[in-house]
């Protein structure tokens, strides 16, 4: 597995695994509405293109296909973190992760931070994580639950 920093080229395989993950992936955590409502933010144009723009971009490629992204906003908050749907329990979260965090801190950041889905929390747990508050989320009039996590980097 090779992790390296995304670009715009990497964008469209980023979207298609961002709605493959969330439709596959997350079915048992939320309903069909909430998915349908979910993937619908591959749509927005102008949000992905400030994601590639203004964040710090990371992509996994196995063997030439992309395993995984995440994305980090603002110095210390993980935007966007997705496995592929094929790619599932082979350490790529935790690889890409472990990244993430020595990014941050370099940035000399004392938290980080990340607003993930109920199918994701048991992994931002596993490395650390502490639920600040459960939030409710209105996507297209659709509510999905997510959770406000926070690490201390200095522990």
């Amino acid at each position: 597995m090779i992790i390296r920093k995304g670009n715009i080229s990497d964008l469209s395989e980023m979207r298609r695994l961002f709605t493959d993950t969330i439709t596959s992936v997350c079915k048992n955590d939320y309903n069909s509405e909430q998915i349908e409502a979910w993937r619908s933010g591959t749509e927005n144009e102008e949000r992905w293109m400030q994601v590639m723009n203004s964040q710090f971009v990371i992509v996994a490629k196995i063997n030439g296909q992309m395993a995984g992204f995440c994305t980090l906003e603002r110095g210390n908050y993980i935007d966007l973190l997705f496995v592929h749907k094929d790619f599932q329990h082979q350490g790529i979260a935790r690889k890409m992760y472990t990244f993430i965090e020595q990014e941050v801190t370099i940035r000399k950041e004392k938290t980080l931070a990340a607003a993930v889905s109920k199918t994701a929390r048991p992994f931002f747990e596993k490395m650390g994580f502490r639920m600040i508050t459960e939030q409710t989320v209105n996507v297209k009039g659709i509510d999905l639950t997510n959770y406000k996590m926070e690490k201390d980097l200095n522990s």
